[in-house]
């Protein structure tokens, strides 16, 4: 009995399998990083039994004459206009000769690649539009990139393969949510590429769990972060964050944080007016973690049970970020890609704690690093109050050693806490330099 595993597929073998298919055939329009994907099914050899045209609109006016203008050019609006356009064209010139037994298909990409002086964020957008059977309604995809390597050489080969592996993937990878996006980042690490939006429609993909798969994106580490909007169709991080004051409510999964709405409601109220005049808006979102701190080798919860907890925690009407990483300093990194205006994070005194007690196993300075990193990132901590037995209790079942409190009203306020020494004169400092912001206002 032969148990080998089958012999694994490049780029050039995937893109010659689809050229060999008589049954599949379509377009290809790529803008911004060269035409990378149809250059693989055009070098390959056998192009003619699967291209039937290939285009690169890059003059602006040119775009604009074909997909319609008042969209940015790398967009969501700019690709499905695109899709939309090719699509049409395509079967407006085939289905008659060629739609009783041709799977045609669409394939659009919109690329901002790394321009000459490196000032540019590199990202994209990409799509397909296919047929599962001749004669059957069409199904899309819909991919935002982010493109991380260093030169625009080296993003044009990652948004090669990326294309390559969309087509194969949508004729032989189609089982299940996971051979699916197994097949699509097949050869590309997280280094490379971060997909961190997918949209999938149509009856391609019908009984699919698309929450549980733009999960899987950073429990299986393909981005660092994915967002789960209040409503609507996923969006990638850098729309929902850009030039927004953005404040996050972090906690962890089964943990002992709670995540109260309110902590986000109140923050958000005290946020400084001048803080918000050259931002488009104050954004409340809950963040978590897919991982607990400090706990190598732990798996992530399962995808179902990430998407039941963000599902409730949207209820509470603010929007939920999926992190891979569990510091703060990495989630703020994060965002700081996306808004340059200042970070607020809403905690209670317990993730207050984790932050000072976290030893930053993963950075040289330890510590005094990790604190470092987070707050040179224009970052503040709103720390809110904790009753006296709330925080008794807490201490009691975390462990917790060497913190002393004393209460204001049957309050523990951030300026009441002390850590034991030396770690209490960082603390003094964080606070008088306004870095951690005790909050006065009590949550209900």
């Amino acid at each position: 009995m032969d148990t080998q595993e089958p012999e694994k597929l490049g780029t050039p073998q995937k893109a010659l399998l689809i050229n060999l298919n008589a049954a599949v055939f379509g377009s290809f329009a790529e803008i911004g990083a060269g035409q990378e994907v149809a250059r693989w099914f055009l070098r390959v050899g056998g192009a003619s039994g699967t291209v039937a045209k290939t285009i690169s609109a890059y003059d602006k006016e040119v775009s604009d004459d074909l997909y319609g203008s008042g969209t940015r050019y790398v967009s969501k609006p700019r690709l499905q206009a695109m899709m939309k356009n090719e699509w049409e064209q395509l079967l407006g010139q085939l289905a008659v000769t060629r739609g009783a037994t041709t799977r045609f298909f669409s394939f659009v990409d919109t690329i901002s690649a790394r321009n000459f002086s490196g000032s540019n964020d590199c990202h994209g957008w990409m799509g397909l539009r296919f047929l599962q059977q001749a004669g059957g309604r069409p199904s899309d995809v819909i991919l935002h990139v982010n493109l991380r390597d260093p030169s625009n050489v080296q993003q044009q080969e990652a948004v090669g393969i990326l294309g390559v592996n969309l087509l194969y993937a949508s004729q032989h990878d189609m089982k299940d949510p996971q051979s699916f996006l197994a097949g699509l980042l097949e050869d590309l690490s997280l280094e490379r590429i971060e997909l961190d939006c997918v949209e999938l429609k149509g009856p391609a993909f019908e009984g699919w769990n698309c929450a549980e798969l733009h999960a899987r994106l950073v429990t299986e580490g393909h981005a660092e972060a994915v967002v789960f909007p209040v409503e609507g169709d996923p969006v990638p991080p850098n729309e929902l964050l850009y030039k927004r004051a953005v404040v996050m409510a972090p906690g962890r999964f089964g943990g002992l944080e709670h995540l109260p709405a309110e902590l986000l409601r109140i923050t958000l109220e005290e946020l400084p007016a001048e803080e918000l005049k050259e931002s488009k808006g104050a954004l409340g979102l809950f963040c978590l973690s897919s991982a607990p701190p400090g706990e190598q080798g732990v798996e992530s919860l399962p995808a179902a049970e990430i998407v039941r907890i963000v599902d409730d925690l949207r209820k509470a009407g603010y929007g939920v970020v999926l992190f891979r990483a569990p510091e703060l300093y990495m989630m703020s990194a994060l965002l700081t890609r996306y808004t340059k205006l200042r970070i607020h994070f809403a905690i209670g005194l317990s993730v207050l704690v984790r932050v000072m007690e976290d030893r930053y196993k993963n950075l040289p300075g330890s510590l005094l690093e990790g604190i470092a990193r987070l707050f040179t990132q224009n970052v503040r901590l709103v720390v809110h109050p904790m009753k006296v037995e709330e925080v008794e209790e807490w201490v009691k079942q975390s462990g917790t050693t060497g913190w002393k409190w004393k209460g204001t009203n049957g309050m523990v306020y951030a300026n009441d806490l002390h850590p034991a020494e030396p770690l209490d004169y960082l603390y003094r400092y964080l606070l008088s330099e306004f870095w951690i912001l005790p909050s006065r206002k009590t949550v209900p």
